[in-house]
C-alpha cells in the first residue's frame, strides 16, 4: 500500500523547503494537515493539490 500521510519533515523534504516555510504554509491553509493524537501529519493528496495550484499560478502570470 502507498503512503498516505506523511509527518512535517518527510512532507517539507518532499517539496525541497524547510520545515518551519512548511508550517506557514500549513497555517496559512495554503498545504492542509491533520493531527493524529499529537502528531501533526500531512496527506500526500493535498502535496500534489498545493503544487498543481502553483503550478497554474504560473501558467496564468
Amino acid at each position: 500500500m502507498a503512503t498516505l500521510l506523511l509527518t512535517v519533515p518527510e512532507a517539507a523534504d518532499a517539496l525541497a523547503i524547510s520545515r518551519s516555510k512548511l508550517y506557514q504554509l500549513i497555517a496559512s491553509g495554503a498545504v492542509s494537515s491533520i493531527r493524529i493524537d499529537g502528531s501533526r501529519r500531512v496527506p500526500v493528496a493535498s502535496l500534489h493539490d498545493f503544487i498543481a495550484r502553483l503550478a497554474e499560478k504560473e501558467i496564468l502570470a
